[in-house]
C-alpha cells in the first residue's frame, strides 16, 4: 500500500513539471506577439496616412485697385434743432400736426387764443385814429396862428404854444402808429409756423393748455433730417493726410447702419475740429449726408469710412486665406500637388481681400480651404470650391 501511494505521488509531480514547462516555453512567444502586432498595425498605419492626399480648394493670386480707407464709428446729428415756444402767454387753442410727422417751413403748427390780441389791435387803430384827428386840427391851428402871428395879433407865447402842440400831437401819431405795429405783431404771434422743414418729436404740450411767453419748455422740438450730419473721430496721425486730400477737392465719406449692410449712404466730409482732443489723440470730423431716403437718424451709431486714395494694381487674396504663427503671417500654396508654407508681409484690408506686400506674385494657387489639415510638404487634392473636404457638393 505504501508503495502504491508514492508511485501516485511521482506521476502528479511529472505531470506538474510538464505542465510548467509548457507555460515557460509559450509564455514568451506570446509576449513577443503582444509586443509586435501593435508596432505593426502602426507602421501600416503610417504608412497609409502618408499617403493620404488632404482635400482642399484653392484661389489665384490676382492684382487690383484697393482703396486706402479711414474706418471710425460716427454719430448721427440733425443738421438743425429747433425748440418750438411761444412768445406770447394765452390758451392754446389748435394744434396742426400729430407727433413724429414731417412739416415743411412755414406750415402751422399752433393756435394761441387771439382775441384778447385782437381787442389791443382794434384799441390801437382807435388811438391812432383819434390822435391824427387831433395832429390834423393842431396843424391847421398853426397855419391860422403864423398869419396872426404875423400881422402881430397874437402873442408870440400863444404861437409858440399852438406850435409845440401840434409838434407833440404828430409824436403821438407816429407812438400810435408803432402801438398798432406792435399790436399786429403780438397777433401774429398767436399762430405759431414751422421754421424750417424737419420732423416733429413728441407734443410737450396739449391743446387746452395755458401757454408762457417765452418758456423755459418748449411746445414741440423739430430735427431737420434732411440734410444730416455724421460726427466721428480718427487719430491724429491721420490728420495731414485727411487735410491734403481736402485740400485737392471733395473727400467721400460712406456711412454703414450695419456690418450687415452692403449698401451704404453717401456724404462728403465737410468739417475738421480746430484741435485735437488731447485725452484720447483724435481729431472730430463731420460729414453731410443728403439722406434721401432718410435712412439716417439723429442719435443714430454707424460706421463711417473715408476713402483716400487708390492703390494700383495691388497684389491681393482673400483675407481668410492668412494664417498666423509664431514665426508671423503665412500662406499655402500649392505646386503641383504639394503643399508649401510661404511667410507673407500683409498691408491694409479692403471687404475681403487683403493687399499683400511681399511673398507671393500674381498668379500663384493659394489655399483657401483645407489649412488646418495641411502641414508643408503634404500631397493635396484640389477640389472644386463647391465641394467639401468629403467630395459632397
Amino acid at each position: 500500500m505504501a508503495r502504491l501511494v508514492r508511485k501516485l505521488n511521482m506521476e502528479h509531480i511529472k505531470m506538474k513539471m510538464g505542465v510548467s514547462s509548457f507555460v515557460f516555453f509559450c509564455l514568451p512567444s506570446f509576449v513577443l506577439c503582444l509586443v509586435f502586432l501593435p508596432a505593426c498595425s502602426k507602421g501600416k498605419t503610417g504608412q497609409e496616412v502618408k499617403k493620404a492626399a488632404v482635400p482642399v480648394t484653392v484661389g489665384t493670386v490676382i492684382q487690383k485697385t484697393v482703396p486706402v480707407q479711414l474706418r471710425a464709428i460716427g454719430n448721427v446729428e440733425a443738421y438743425s434743432t429747433v425748440q418750438i415756444k411761444a412768445r406770447v402767454g394765452g390758451e392754446l387753442t389748435h394744434v396742426y400736426f400729430r407727433e413724429g410727422q414731417d412739416v415743411n417751413k412755414g406750415d402751422l403748427l399752433f393756435t394761441i387764443d387771439p382775441r384778447p390780441f385782437k381787442t389791443a389791435l382794434e384799441s390801437a387803430k382807435a388811438n391812432l385814429l383819434r390822435d391824427t384827428a387831433l395832429s390834423k386840427k393842431a396843424d391847421e391851428d398853426v397855419q391860422r396862428y403864423t398869419e396872426l402871428y404875423r400881422e402881430q395879433l397874437v402873442s408870440k407865447s400863444q404861437y409858440e404854444q399852438i406850435v409845440a402842440n401840434a409838434e407833440a400831437l404828430r409824436a403821438t401819431v407816429e407812438a400810435d402808429g408803432a402801438a398798432l405795429e406792435n399790436a399786429r405783431l403780438q397777433l401774429s404771434y398767436c399762430s405759431i409756423y414751422a421754421p424750417i422743414s424737419g420732423r416733429t418729436g413728441g407734443m410737450l404740450v396739449d391743446k387746452g393748455n395755458l401757454i408762457k411767453a417765452n418758456d423755459d419748455k418748449p411746445m414741440v422740438v423739430i430735427n431737420q433730417i434732411q440734410p444730416v450730419y455724421v460726427s466721428f473721430s480718427v487719430p491724429e496721425q491721420n490728420l495731414s493726410e485727411i487735410k491734403k486730400y481736402m485740400s485737392g477737392g471733395k473727400v467721400k465719406v460712406e456711412a454703414y447702419l450695419s456690418r450687415e449692410d452692403s449698401k451704404a449712404e453717401e456724404g462728403v466730409l465737410t468739417f475738421i475740429d480746430n484741435s485735437v482732443d488731447v485725452t484720447t489723440g483724435t481729431i472730430k470730423l463731420r460729414g453731410t449726408f443728403a439722406n434721401k431716403g432718410k435712412h439716417l437718424w439723429p442719435g443714430q451709431f454707424v460706421t463711417v469710412r473715408i476713402t483716400l486714395s487708390n492703390i494700383q494694381d495691388a497684389v491681393v487674396v482673400p483675407t481668410h486665406v492668412i494664417q498666423t504663427g509664431q514665426q508671423g503671417q503665412y500662406v499655402f500654396i500649392v505646386k503641383g500637388d504639394i503643399a508649401e508654407l510661404r511667410p507673407v508681409a500683409t498691408g491694409i484690408t479692403y471687404e475681403d481681400m487683403t493687399v499683400i506686400e511681399k511673398g507671393l506674385t500674381v498668379g500663384e494657387q493659394v489655399v483657401t480651404d483645407g489649412q488646418m489639415r495641411l502641414m508643408p510638404g503634404a500631397k493635396v487634392e484640389i477640389r472644386k470650391p463647391g465641394q467639401s473636404a468629403g467630395g459632397k457638393h
